[in-house]
This record gives C-alpha cells, structure tokens and sequence, in this order.
C-alpha cells in the first residue's frame, strides 16, 4: 500500500516503528502534491520549511509521544501561521503573515506535526464551493470538472489525494462537514468551545469552530486530542475532556440514533438518501436503534444563519482598511476615499455582498424584523436539539442534498448555494458536535456523506459512532482513481 493510502494514525506508526522518516513523508506528500497541481489546493506550499522541519525531529524528541509526529499536515489559509502568508483566499490580505501562531497551530508544533502549506478555501471562509478565492477555485479529486465543497476545499481535496494526511479547517454552517462529504474523507465540527478561536480569522464569531479534515474518525480524534482545550486567549474555549482515541472502541449496542424526518425529504437526491440509510442500517446491525422522528424547527435554519452569520462578518469584516496591515489601494485622497476603495477592490463579490446584507439586517429600520428574529429562530432550533437528545443520544442526517455540483453550477446562483448548507447550520447554530463520514457513492462515482451529530459535549458518542461505521466499511479508505493516478 502506498504511503498516500496510509491513515493518519497508520503513517505516524509507520514513523514511529522506523518504516519512514518525517523527511521522507513530507517529500511523499510534496510529490503528491507536484502531481495534482491541477486540483489547486494550496494557497502556499511551504515545502523547504517542512523538509527542514521534518529533519529537526528525531525519535524521543519533544512531542514524540502523540501518535501524529512527524505526519505531515495542511492548515486552512485562514488559521494563522507564524511567517507563512495567511490570505482567507482575498485580494486584501495581500503578503500578510502572521507574527504568531493559531492556538491549534501550537498545539500541533509541539506534538510533532510538520506543516506542509496553507490551503486553499473560499474567501474569508464565504462560499460553499471553494469558487470565491482570489486563488482561484480548487476541484475536486474524484472529478477535476466538479467542486470540493467549502469552504475548506482545499483541506478536503488535499487529504482525499492523498497530498496531506490529516488538515485543520474552519467551519461556521458546514465549512469542514460538506468539503469531507463531496471529497470522501471525514470531518468533524467540534463543540462550540471545544477548540480555540485564537488565531482564527474570524467570519461569524458566535459560529466559527476549528476542527480537523481526515481519512477516519479515529484519526480525528487524534487531532482533536492535541488542539482541544482551555485556552485563555479564547474566552468561549472549555476545559477538554480528553483523550479521545482510547475511548473509541466501536461500540454502539444500545445507542439510540433518531433520523430527523425534515432532513428526507423532497429536496433530497435519491442516491444520496439511499446511502445515508444504508448508513443508519449499518449502525443498526451493530446494535443502535434507529427510528425517524420530526424536528420542524430544522425548516429555519438557513435564514437564521444567514442573517445571523452576515450580521457579524459585516462586524468582523470591519477590521480590513488598508491602514493596518494587507493590501492598499493607491491615489486616495482621504480616509473616507482609502476605505472605501480598498475595501470595493480588495474584496471578492460574494463578501461584498454578505457584507451588504449583515449591515442591512444590523441597520435601525430592519434590526428587530431580521436580527433579532434570527436569534429567536437560533434559540428555538437549540431548543429543539435540547428536546431532541432527551430522547435520543446521536441524530444521523445527509451532510448535503445531492453529490459535488460541477464548477460554475452553483457561483452563478447564491441562493442554491446556501441551500446547499440545509443539514449542516442548525448544528453551528446550536454550538454542538457534527461529523461528516463517507457512506458510499452515487453513480458517477462521487462521494456520499453521512452527518453524525451529537449533544453539546457529546463529541466522543459521534466519533464512537463514526468510528463503529467505519469498522464496518472501506469508503473511507477508497481513494480517487488510485489516489496518484489522478
């Protein structure tokens, strides 16, 4: 089996036991990468500082312990770096880089992780096809002519092809879950809280979560292992209930899973529906009852989150203004002149407009006919989860309506894109845990994904879970015509 072809937790047992060194994965990942430049999915390659990095590390050497050392990895490009350009995939940022790390990025230094470039999403995290970068849009390793998902895109086409083994993403309505179903890997959405926002360049504050990109749950676990935790930077971030990984043992005898009936409904594709319920016969076979049940509120979680998620990057946006750092426009004559032309030439369309739509929702006139109603909207479907897990331990619902658009499709029309993201924001929404698994392909050959999702805290039930499917099948061990042979 090919290096490419390893899990995360395979590779770093491989490093460990002396089959390979972290120099050698990291020029296995490199090579990868030279291969499949067609994918774009970095943003920066910082392939001399990973060789240089890899060959620093030696067997007992700090952080040796964590079962990911020396696997090479990739961070979404909008998770600071230290001395690596960090863009969110914009104009405006320009050369930036960062004078220190991500809270997560430290975590993973100091267990050994070797980064391998910054990658490739939609601008400032704004998109669900990974088609709004300044960089140009990623596609997707099963099919070149289709999408990856967003807005980790990159993330999720760069472990599916085996150019990286594991990512960290972001994601505020489904940012890591719908990247990993269009690309066949898995992804998890931590708890609100779980993980901390330091360094995190922010979209929705009350939304945004860092969480990692993988082959297999139990290799997301090792990485929430390491980035987990109380972080004082973060005021939102939790004391951390770990470890993960030895806990996961695959079993689900007596686990009560309820499928949402709002989320089988007419806008859902065949194939995709058929493969998510073959998913929960799955779990069943190994002991969970599974039942269908109804969750109206489900019906409101687009428009809450889009006015919600709006209305704050219309804040945090706010920060861009070519005086501090990022790109300037020329030949300004004022402030007022600076500001307004840096900011209508250094932002993307799909950002202008998210940012026009969240002052328009925070505006006098309309505050209390959009804002304040999404955040009763956001407050009834958490109640609805809270009604919902008294009843069950883990809901299983699609990560998407259908298998990856083809390029172009979707940017053309936003509303269809945002509808994309039906089953994955009520889960940002209501700050809890969600997990994208693969669970078979539809007839093009394209990945299905599956979404596990738990009570706040309930993290390690949804890796349980995902990891007892994965026990059962090989879909995520399947990897685009070869892998390499792209």
């Amino acid at each position: 089996m090919e290096w490419s072809a390893y899990t995360a937790l395979e590779l770093g047992t491989a490093i460990k036991e002396g089959a390979l060194s972290p120099a050698q994965a990291v020029q296995a990942g490199l090579d990868a990468a030279g291969r499949h430049t067609h994918l774009n999915s970095f943003i920066t390659l910082a392939g001399t500082r990973a060789l240089e990095r890899a060959q620093q590390l030696r067997p007992g050497g700090a952080g040796a312990e964590s079962p990911l050392y020396g696997v090479p990895m990739g961070v979404k490009d909008n998770i600071c770096t230290k001395g690596i350009k960090t863009t969110c995939a914009s104009m405006i940022l320009g050369d930036f880089a960062p004078p220190y790390d991500a809270a997560a990025v430290e975590r993973l230094n100091q267990a050994g992780a070797v980064c391998l470039g910054k990658l490739n999403m939609d601008e400032f995290a704004m998109g669900s096809t990974t088609e709004t970068s300044y960089y140009g849009p990623v596609r997707n390793p099963w099919d070149p002519g289709r999408v990856p998902g967003g807005s980790s895109g990159g993330a999720a086409a760069a472990v599916a092809a085996g150019e990286i083994w594991y990512a960290i993403g972001s994601d505020t309505g489904g940012s890591i879950r719908q990247p990993a179903a269009f690309c066949g890997v898995t992804g998890m959405k931590p708890t609100y809280g779980a993980v901390s926002r330091y360094g995190l360049i922010a979209y929705a504050s009350s939304l945004d979560q860092v969480g990692p990109i993988a082959r297999s749950a139990a290799d997301c676990a090792a990485v929430l292992d390491v980035i987990a935790g109380r972080d004082r930077r973060d005021s939102t971030s939790l004391e951390y209930a770990g470890p993960l990984l030895p806990r996961l043992t695959g079993e689900v005898r007596g686990m009560r899973i309820g499928l949402p009936g709002q989320c089988f409904g007419d806008g859902l594709n065949k194939e995709v529906r058929a493969a998510v319920l073959a998913a929960a016969e799955i779990l069943k076979s190994r002991g969970a009852r599974v039942e269908e049940f109804s969750m109206p509120m489900l019906d409101y979680g687009v428009p809450a989150y889009y006015i919600i998620a709006c209305a704050e990057a219309s804040s945090n946006l706010a920060r861009f203004d070519g005086v501090k750092y990022g790109w300037r426009a020329e030949g300004c004559q004022d402030l007022t002149e600076l500001y307004t032309k840096t900011r209508t030439q250094g932002f993307g369309p799909e950002v202008k407009r998210r940012i026009l739509l969240g002052t328009f929702v925070l505006s006098a006139g309309y505050y209390d006919a959009y804002y304040k109603k999404a955040l009763q909207a956001k407050a009834l479907i958490k109640s609805a989860f809270d009604l919902a897990f008294q009843t069950y331990d883990l809901l299983l619902t699609p990560v998407t309506p259908t298998t990856a658009p083809k390029l172009g499709e979707t940017l053309s029309d936003p509303l269809q894109m945002y509808l994309s993201d039906v089953y994955t924001v009520p889960v940002n929404l209501a700050g809890l845990p969600g997990l994208s698994m693969p669970c078979g392909f539809d007839s093009r050959g394209l990945p299905i994904g599956a979404q596990l999702i738990g009570p706040l805290l309930g993290d390690l039930p949804v890796l349980n879970a995902a990891h007892a499917f994965q026990l059962e099948t090989d879909y995520h061990r399947r990897m685009p015509k070869g892998g390499d042979a792209l």
